[in-house]
């Protein structure tokens, strides 16, 4: 009973207490009552310090913790932030800042519709920079990677088409924010995509080769290739719609990647190193020393600065043939490039050491036999 009482007691000095609280503010109260403006200028500045505060803590706080990680774009991502949540708290407390002014509906809603479109564009211009600073540190991380989708070649197709989507979505929530029915925007939007979709079958077919070229690399720049059309080059360029090779005649072709995405493609730069074996098929005649000539092919190709040691050279006998003994050397250049230049250094010295040590290079003799001489008629006769 006595801590009922007690509590009871309790209850009413707080109750007194608050009382004498409300007022000792009523003054107070009825000055922001009759003056709205000033409770707006107070509630604007409140929002204006708390944003001030947020940009603050991030450049101290957050950065500094985002700088000990591994991660290269959290420092980035962190001022990316820094306007975007500053103009966020600022407007929003404008928005609360409107309420004790007591404006009609449709000047507020007018004043909403601002500010939320505002909001919009600082969000999507932060969301467009993130994505081209996720896109380039994927496409950088990639690079000592045999594969990945997202290259240096293929961030320019993904950003723009994140950029597409984000400007579309960024667009519809504008027209929401301003109560515009964009229902018949859509179905028209649709209708054209079909109807574009047909008209750049062919380009979007290279588009999508592209980038499947890009990710499966099955060549890459300054690689030699070789197509089932017999075009044979250096790729210079790999775009997302076409590759370009240079020939041998120092003419640049270029190829729609639809094409080259459905062709064999032989990558002469391709496998464990880009070292090329050049093959020289010779033929001696039969009663030819077939160890001498071994030896004197091996010491050729020894010989030849642009023969690599590394695989060494060799040579096969091949084959009985016709009129000679087939034998190949076997050499390995560099690359693909230094292969005409030198094939025509290992055939010239092999020809000049074959008469040098008396070997013959056997070839095709043709006897031809006069039975008897046709015979000439006088124009007198």
């Amino acid at each position: 009973m006595d801590n009922k009482i007690n509590k009871l007691t309790t209850s009413q000095e707080q109750s007194g207490l608050l009382g004498e609280v409300l007022n000792s503010l009523e003054p107070v109260l009825g000055f922001f009552s009759d003056y709205p403006f000033a409770v707006s200028l107070v509630v604007l500045s409140i929002s204006l310090i708390v944003a001030k505060l947020a940009t603050i803590i991030m450049d101290s706080v957050i950065a500094r913790l985002a700088s000990k990680t591994k991660i290269q774009w959290d420092d980035e991502l962190v001022k990316l932030l820094h306007r975007p949540v500053f103009w966020t708290l600022f407007l929003v407390g404008l928005l609360a800042a409107a309420l004790p002014l007591k404006l009609s509906i449709t000047s507020y809603e007018v004043i909403q519709s601002v500010v939320v479109t505002v909001l919009i564009i600082l969000w999507t211009r932060f969301l467009l920079r993130f994505v081209k600073l996720i896109l380039h540190s994927m496409s950088v991380s990639v690079q000592t990677q045999s594969q990945g989708l997202i290259r240096s070649q293929t961030q320019p197709l993904f950003q723009n088409l994140a950029y597409i989507i984000i400007l579309i979505f960024a667009i519809y929530l504008i027209f929401r924010s301003w109560n515009v029915d964009m229902t018949a925007w859509l179905a028209s939007a649709g209708i054209a995509g079909i109807a574009i979709g047909f008209a750049a079958k062919d380009t979007l077919a290279n588009l999508f080769s592209g980038v499947f070229i890009l990710a499966d690399v099955p060549y890459k720049i300054d690689d030699y290739v070789v197509l089932d059309s017999g075009e044979r080059g250096k790729v210079t360029h790999i775009g997302i719609r076409s590759t370009r090779l240079l020939t041998r005649d120092d003419v640049e072709i270029t190829i729609p990647n639809a094409v080259m995405g459905n062709t064999r493609i032989s990558n002469e730069s391709g496998g464990p190193h880009e070292k090329f074996r050049v093959r020289v098929a010779v033929g001696v005649a039969y009663g030819s020393d077939i160890d001498q000539v071994k030896a004197l092919l091996m010491d050729v190709a020894t010989k030849e600065q642009q023969v690599c040691d590394d695989p060494e050279p060799r040579v096969r006998f091949r084959s009985f043939g016709a009129s000679s003994l087939d034998v190949e050397l076997l050499v390995w250049v560099e690359n693909p490039e230094v292969r005409g230049r030198v094939l025509d250094a290992l055939n010239t010295t092999i020809y000049k050491r074959f008469n040098a040590e008396g070997i013959e290079i056997p070839y095709s003799k043709h006897d031809v036999f006069i039975k008897e001489m046709p015979e000439f008629k006088s124009e007198s006769g």
